[in-house]
This record gives structure tokens, sequence and C-alpha cells, in this order.
């Protein structure tokens, strides 16, 4: 039998996400209320998803649901925001009561691993597109944005960029890896990890701060743009993992670093004066950044190796190219 939108609601998504005392009133009515903090400022962001746009048609439910909260939460991590509050709006071709399971079951794991409450939505039929709206709160005036750069920061960067390109290369037959290293790209695409302790964290050492979301190389680009500076960056200090290099090999592996998607780790400054803090207070191999670059006066993006400017235009992913 098949199921109503009230059913649907009801069964998959009413308890997926944690438990929060802040929701004073959660799924099922017309509007969800909820309690923001004293000196608090609302953050809020907006993500959709699409089948065949954001990833393959076969790509498991359980990795959509995943997908879906972790860009998000990779958004609120870059302004330094706690999440909280999540809306979700999903438009499915049929309710198919496993595909929803398995959905549930990856959106709710990291809800409820990062406190998120689901408070509200919609269903629709259609072609598969997940919207997650995400609410959270961040301490008044110590928001991160991309507009703090000034000339003669430190450039930063989180994790490895450039896994998430070649897992999703996996996942379309695109790309073949030797076996011990393509379960971790593919993890990387699917299963991506936001940066949302080091985001807050961040709040007492960066500066400005931006999701590495569309490519490495383009969301540098847009920091500096919004800051009114340039940036360098330096090619060999790009950090690339060894399972990239296993499957694509080094120079690959820097240019998919620098230009490929879905990575959602956090590109970020820091004043050379405040290095040395920030290092002692968060030590670079546990919470794995790195320092790439170095934000300048002059307008642009430059990429250098051996202090020599290099020859490289690709800025990233653009919707309606």
């Amino acid at each position: 039998m098949a199921l109503s939108e009230s059913d649907l609601i009801t069964r998959f998504f009413r308890n997926c996400g944690a438990q929060r005392r802040d929701v004073v009133l959660g799924v099922g009515d017309d509007a969800a209320l909820t309690e923001c903090p004293p000196g608090m400022q609302l953050a809020a962001t907006t993500d959709t998803l699409v089948a065949g746009v954001h990833f393959p048609h076969p790509t498991p439910p359980a990795a959509i649901g995943h997908r879906a909260l972790a860009v998000n939460l990779s958004d609120l991590a870059a302004m330094g925001a706690r999440p909280a509050w999540a809306l979700l709006a999903l438009t499915l071709p049929e309710a198919g009561e496993s595909w929803l399971t398995e959905f549930a079951a990856g959106f709710g794991a990291l809800a409820r691993a990062h406190e998120v409450a689901l408070i509200g939505g919609d269903t629709t039929q259609g072609p598969l597109t997940v919207s997650v709206q995400l609410l959270g709160h961040v301490p008044r005036g110590r928001a991160l944005t991309r507009a703090g750069g000034r000339a003669g920061q430190l450039v930063y960067v989180s994790g490895t960029p450039g896994d998430a390109a070649a897992g999703l290369a996996l996942e379309q037959g695109r790309l073949g890896a030797p076996p011990q290293a393509a379960p971790y790209l593919r993890e990387r695409f699917l299963m991506p990890t936001p940066r949302v302790a080091l985001g807050e964290r961040l709040r007492d050492y960066a500066c400005a701060c931006i999701d590495v979301s569309d490519g490495l190389l383009g969301d540098a680009g847009k920091l500096a743009a919004a800051s009114g500076v340039g940036l360098e960056m330096y090619y060999a200090a790009l950090p690339v993992s060894r399972a990239l290099v296993e499957a694509v090999g080094a120079n690959a592996a820097r240019e998919l670093a620098l230009t490929g998607g879905d990575d959602y780790e956090l590109l970020f400054t820091v004043e050379p004066a405040r290095a040395a803090e920030l290092e002692r207070a968060l030590p670079q191999e546990q919470w794995n950044y790195r320092q790439i670059g170095v934000l300048r006066a002059a307008a642009g993006v430059v990429l250098t190796r051996d202090g020599t400017v290099m020859d490289f235009s690709h800025s990233g992913y653009q919707h309606f190219s």
C-alpha cells in the first residue's frame, strides 16, 4: 500500500535527528517554534541536491541523506556557528519504504552526531531532489565571514582537497584506483565530514573563512574578492592524500586539489602574529589543517611554484556556466 504524505512524515522523519530542549514545537504543525539562546545571532543556510547533478543516480540513499545535511553543516562551520535545527524538503519519484528507511538513517545519524533537530519540511512527488535549510547560532558579533581578510594574513586549508572529486569519478566509472585507495576516496565523496568543531574553535583565531565546496582555487578567489585583496597559493604546500596520489599521480592529485568540488573543508586566514598561538591551541596534526598561501594587496589569485607564477586558469565548479 502506498504511503500518504502524513504517514511518510510520521514514520520516517518525526523522530529523525536529535531531541533538543530548545524546540518548542517541531514536526507536524504548520511551522516550527524554537528558542534562540540569549546573546546569540541566528545563522541560516540552504542547499539543494539534485539527482544527476550533485550525485549520480545510483548513489546509496544513506549517503544522499548524509550529504544533504553535511553540505549545510559545512556552511555553518565556515561561519563559526553551532548547528541546531534543520528543515527538510524532499521530492521523490515514489515513496519507497526501503529507500526512505536508508535515507532517514543517513540523515538522522549525522543530525544526532551534531545535535541537530529536524523540526519540519515538506514532501512532494517529482524528480529526486533534496533541499535542507539549516539553522544555528553564533555569539553576537563573532561570526566568521569571507570579508575579514587583509593583505599579509596567512591562508590555511583543512583536510586534503581533491579526494571527493576522485571519489565522484570512481562512482561514475570515469576513474580507476588501486584497491587500497578506492574505498577511502569513495567515502570522501559519499560521506563528507563537515568541520563543525574546527569552525567553532576558529572564531578565536581566524579573520576570514569559507567552506571549500566548488573547488579550492575558485573558493579561495571568492574569499579574496570579498575581502578586497588577492591571494598567493603555494603549489608545493597543497595537501593531498596518499590515496589520491596512488589513484591519479602527484601532479594530477594537486590539480584535483585545486579544482575538484565537494570537499567541504575550510579555507581560513590568520594574522601572522597569531599563527603560533593557533597552532599551539589547535595542533595541526590533530585538527588536520595546513598553511597553503598568503593574502596579498594585488587583486586576483595566483599559484606559485618555487617563486614562479604558474599558468593555471580553472577556477572550480559553476552552476549555469
